[in-house]
């Protein structure tokens, strides 16, 4: 059908950058989902980086570590899924080098393939609100904590390159629904996208 069948998986290399120049060129690569032997995918519309221990809003800040975010501190290109507030899963990709403590957060993503199974997986939502969010996403492309501390190319939910010839264009924000550290410029979106999480508002 699309660029999603044809686009290479983005190799190991690409997560051993810094979080902020990863979840900017993250913007516009698709994740694919075969979790449940269903078939989903979503075009990467909202991203935002965590800076490891020097972050605050970081689970890594000052290199704490416990049983639920061990999978932080492993090799570029691993899954850190972890459960928010007690209700839903984020999705996390590891960046820089192992130890870091550093990921990219996917926050909306624009769906692509499988809206039907999306709609059941999320109560038949509008599809505007399928996957504009990290709880949302999650539930959308079944991911859960047994994604968590996988390698990406190795796992059931991959990121494949985009097939565009040019980049989208990007706004940088604060990030948002945190309270420490949340005027960092960190958030990236697509110029213009309908499907992110939350609208860029002036002064944003």
């Amino acid at each position: 059908m699309s660029v999603t069948r044809r686009a290479a998986t983005l190799p190991v290399s690409f997560f051993e950058r810094s979080a902020e120049v990863v979840a900017r060129e993250l913007l516009g690569t698709t994740v694919i989902s075969t979790v449940e032997g269903g078939r989903t995918a979503g075009r990467i519309v909202e991203a935002e980086a965590y800076l490891g221990h020097v972050d605050p809003a970081s689970h890594g800040y000052r290199y704490r570590r416990h049983a639920q975010n061990q999978s932080l501190y492993a090799a570029p290109g691993t899954w850190y899924v972890y459960l928010s507030y007690g209700m839903h899963w984020c999705a996390n990709l590891v960046c820089g080098v192992p130890g870091a403590a550093s990921a990219v957060l996917l926050r909306a993503l624009e769906p692509v393939e499988g809206l039907g199974l999306m709609r059941r997986r999320r109560g038949n939502v509008a599809d505007r609100q399928l996957c504009s969010g990290p709880g949302k996403l999650c539930q959308a492309l079944a991911i859960t904590r047994d994604l968590d501390g996988v390698a990406m190319r190795r796992s059931d939910v991959t990121v494949r390159a985009h097939g565009a010839t040019t980049a989208p264009g990007v706004t940088i924000t604060p990030r948002i629904g945190i309270t420490k550290a949340a005027e960092w410029p960190l958030r990236f979106v697509v110029d213009g996208s309908p499907w992110i999480s939350r609208p860029v508002r002036a002064g944003d």
